[in-house]
């Protein structure tokens, strides 16, 4: 097995347009990850991100438009744009979900789940493959939270993965606020599927926070992360402490203060420093913000 291309860079965050000022006066950050799509195509990048990347931050494209999972061949022009994010960033890796998002012509709008059968896991290969011929970087992927599991599943998610991982050598972004969604709403305990995944493949995490909407817990990335999720960090890095770890917010963005503070919970339940300093923190640091 290769080397992971991400080396110890602790805790980072999301880059988005709406929280640059508060990601520019973090002195310990040495990690982002920014939407692939929300990137010019031939450049130049948004100025706070240049001067990021300028700064020595490592920055990962993160695609969510390529559809991997899908039948249709991928779209070469969604292909180019992607290498050439990773391009334009010096990235040492890029990412993408293990879903589909058009089928027939037709655009969802959302990443949707793949049956975890056989067959789907050969279009998978395929299209990975394919996407890593264009690519001069690995790509890790991401399993989805999802909000139903098709009837026809022939492997659990643990086997599932670590074929597909066997298969394409690809990476693994492990999401663990991915990981409590689906486990909270199938009635599992998350535990059994971090005991059961190849932890040495998992090229970088993310977290995040969510709501409840009748009955269901939704990944929305609009919220604090929750404790259960924190709590998920620190049985992740008990196992195997993986080499970088992301919050990801994606509206509804808090003071900076209060996203200042998130970092320090996800640090501290990681056992590294947290990217507002370069020091480790401790316990009485962390002002956990409510929403």
């Amino acid at each position: 097995m290769s080397a992971n291309p991400l080396t110890e860079l602790g805790v980072g965050i999301g880059w988005r347009s709406e929280i640059a000022g508060p990601l520019a006066k973090l002195p310990g950050l040495r990690f982002c990850e920014v939407v692939a799509e929300s990137l010019p195509c031939d450049g130049p990048l948004p100025a706070p991100l240049r001067r990021l990347v300028e700064d020595g931050v490592t920055v990962v494209p993160h695609g969510t438009r390529l559809s991997l999972g899908g039948t249709q061949p991928l779209d070469p022009h969604r292909v180019r744009h992607f290498a050439s994010a990773a391009d334009m960033l010096g990235a040492p890796l890029v990412s993408e979900h293990i879903a589909f998002v058009r089928a027939g012509g037709l655009e969802a709008g959302h990443l949707l789940p793949l049956p975890r059968t056989r067959e789907a896991l050969d279009v998978l290969e395929h299209n990975v493959r394919a996407l890593q011929g264009e690519l001069d970087v690995p790509i890790a992927l991401e399993p989805i939270a999802a909000l139903f599991d098709w009837p026809d599943n022939e492997l659990d998610e643990a086997d599932w993965l670590t074929e597909l991982l066997d298969r394409t050598g690809a990476w693994l972004l492990l999401d663990v606020a991915n990981v409590y969604a689906n486990a909270r709403n199938r009635g599992q305990d998350p535990l059994d599927l971090l005991d059961r995944l190849p932890l040495e493949r998992v090229a970088y995490v993310h977290v995040a926070g969510g709501a409840e909407h009748e009955g269901l817990y939704h990944d929305t990335h609009t919220a604090t992360t929750p404790p259960e999720v924190l709590a998920l960090v620190t049985e992740l890095c008990a196992r195997r402490r993986p080499p970088a770890l992301m919050l990801e917010r994606d509206g509804d963005y808090p003071p900076a203060e209060q996203l200042y503070a998130e970092l320090d919970a996800i640090a501290l339940a990681a056992g590294v420093p947290s990217p507002r300093s370069h020091e480790p923190i401790t316990r009485s640091r962390v002002t956990r913000s409510t929403r």
